[in-house]
């Protein structure tokens, strides 16, 4: 029996492989604690089977705040352009779902969230320089805008060309809803303006109230606006066209190919049936 137990030497040798041992595997167990609790759990993105060119797809969006020709204008026969573009494009694809469209978001801060890659695809913006390092733009067009004038319509005074809205605006400044990309064309035309309405219905406000000559901005939303703060009567919008742009469909930078290769393909489809010049002619 003594033989059979070990010597002094030979149980701190066992006692010491233990430990190592013991050490070896703690240590590993630690790394893998750590790596579990250091993982960043990341933002939500949509779970795109197949990489998203088929199958289920849920994309994350958003209506711009304080522009009712494009969203939530409270007008049933007229509910919102982009809207309904929106709502087009998921009628061709029922697998896909497009959500957060009624939950309004001011424009600066959908650029943000656009490029941050909070939101993958948004409806409607113009094409701006700044605008192209934070997102990207889907090449098929939407509907074309035009820059015009809007003033009371007891004042007969129709500025024509940009020399002559240069000096009306001397008199008094223009006003611009907001966060507008219009801002950057009046900038490069020199044409004196203030950016002091929150929306182009505030902005038509304080037209009637004699706070400014004109309001400069989208023939869409002063018309939409008109309508929705009951100033037709009140308000004429002038036939110049200063300038037209084209609205179009953005997307997360973010966003897989193959998810914005299917949103494109949609908007071809909805684009060559008619559907979308359809519904911007409800809108003119």
């Amino acid at each position: 029996m003594d033989s059979l137990r070990p010597t002094r030497r030979q149980a701190i040798t066992r006692g010491w492989a233990l430990v190592g041992v013991a050490a070896a595997v703690g240590a590993d167990l630690g790394v893998a604690a750590n790596s579990a609790m250091a993982a960043p759990s990341g933002p939500a993105v949509p779970t795109v089977p197949g990489a998203g060119a088929t199958g289920p797809l849920t994309l994350r969006s958003a209506a711009q705040a304080g522009a009712p020709a494009k969203y939530a204008s409270g007008d049933p026969k007229r509910p919102g352009l982009c809207g309904e573009i929106a709502e087009a494009v998921m009628r061709t694809d029922p697998d896909l779902h497009i959500e957060g469209l009624a939950q309004p978001v001011p424009l600066r801060r959908l650029e943000l969230m656009l490029s941050n890659g909070d939101l993958d695809v948004f409806f409607c913006l113009l094409k701006s320089e700044h605008r192209h390092a934070l997102m990207r733009y889907l090449p098929v067009p939407l509907y074309r805008i035009s820059h015009v004038l809007a003033m009371r319509a007891g004042d007969e005074r129709a500025p024509r060309t940009w020399d002559e809205l240069r000096a009306f605006s001397r008199r008094q400044p223009l006003l611009l809803a907001q966060g507008t990309k219009l801002a950057a064309t009046l900038q490069e035309a020199d044409v004196s303006f203030l950016e002091s309405a929150r929306s182009d219905k505030e902005a038509l406000q304080m037209l009637v109230r004699g706070r400014t000559g004109g309001v400069y901005g989208q023939d869409f939303n002063l018309r939409q606006a008109a309508r929705g703060a009951g100033l037709e009567s009140r308000v004429r919008i002038g036939p110049q066209v200063f300038e037209e742009e084209t609205q179009y469909v953005v997307v997360s930078r973010q966003l897989p190919e193959a998810v914005a290769e299917r949103l494109t393909d949609r908007l071809r489809q909805i684009s060559a049936s008619g559907e979308i010049a359809r519904l911007a002619d409800r809108y003119r």
